[in-house]
């Protein structure tokens, strides 16, 4: 029932268009503390602002830019909160889950098998390529970005996850009036937003498949889970590893990592383990602790007008047929 929560009388497609916009907008709002952070550096140091984002952090206290960055994702996070709650006139629990209420455990279970997953494989590398990494553990700075990571980069994953597996994906079964479409059309609008990230100048357009891959993967368990906590937990883990475990001169993220990686970055066949065996043995996982069924249905299922009972009002959704 998780989409079938978007579709009352007074919401239609074109406010998820309006919404969409003002969150991007104020996302941009947020990335100006950022931006006068540089500004006010390189008029005070009298060197030349850098241009890419990379750069920026670097050119920055890593951990201050680090917050800075973030700060952005808090500000749209906020938008779209209020653009739930004013436009569209839903609980914003409504775009995070069909449960009574949130639930915690699944986020938990989905953060701690990744991050121990993402962590090991880390630390594994480490150890059977020691030529490509560097150990840069330095306790102080690495306890701030620990709080600034472990605050604010769920923030940023939330940004991300209730956008596109939430909002977008109930936007776009409004409009479709069934699953496969907007598990589709944010998937691929998830991989393209990321496009944009620092990575891509290094490994090449083929990374695209990863990241749309990953939003195909996050955009089933959405469906078939009916909630976005396990992929809420998922991209936390992913975010908050990548941060305090490894960096690189080439990363989005510029932090006072334990390692960094050193080794020239390239992207080829080994970007679709994740996608084809990683990510299909994660649903095989999540589907029978939580007993998924119907998977045809859930993924690609008609959807058809039924009555949904509300707190403070009755109107009428959706489900798959």
């Amino acid at each position: 029932m998780f989409l079938a929560q978007a579709n009352k009388q007074e919401n239609h497609f074109f406010k998820y268009v309006i919404g969409f916009i003002i969150v991007i907008a104020a996302m941009f709002l947020g990335y100006l503390p950022f931006g006068m952070a540089i500004a006010i550096k390189s008029m005070t140091t009298g060197k030349p602002a850098p241009v890419t984002e990379v750069e920026m952090m670097r050119y920055l206290d890593l951990n201050l830019g680090l917050f800075l960055l973030l700060l952005s994702f808090a500000v749209a996070l906020l938008a779209l909160f209020l653009v739930v709650k004013g436009i569209h006139k839903q609980h914003f629990k409504e775009i995070i889950t069909s449960r009574p209420k949130i639930d915690w455990n699944r986020f938990f279970f989905a953060f701690l098998i990744w991050f121990v997953f993402s962590a090991g494989t880390i630390v594994l590398m480490y150890f059977i390529e020691p030529e490509n990494y560097v150990l840069q553990f330095r306790l102080q700075p690495f306890l701030l970005l620990a709080a600034i990571a472990i605050v604010m980069i769920p923030v940023q994953t939330s940004l991300e996850e209730l956008l596109f597996r939430g909002y977008l994906m109930q936007g776009f079964g409004l409009l479709a009036r069934n699953r496969w479409v907007p598990l589709v059309i944010t998937s691929v609008g998830f991989g393209v937003l990321h496009l944009a990230n620092p990575e891509v100048d290094k490994m090449g357009y083929i990374i695209a498949f990863y990241y749309i891959g990953t939003g195909l993967f996050l955009g089933i368990v959405t469906l078939m889970d009916e909630g976005t906590e396990l992929p809420l937990g998922f991209h936390a883990a992913n975010n908050v590893t990548a941060a305090l475990l490894i960096t690189s001169d080439w990363s989005a993220f510029q932090t006072h990592s334990i390692f960094k990686d050193i080794s020239e970055p390239s992207a080829g066949w080994d970007i679709f383990i994740p996608l084809f065996v990683i990510y299909p043995l994660l649903l095989l996982i999540f589907g029978r602790k939580y007993k998924w069924h119907s998977w045809k249905e859930k993924l690609t299922g008609k959807i058809k007008p039924i009555t949904i009972p509300d707190t403070n009002q009755s109107y009428t959704g959706y489900e798959q047929s």
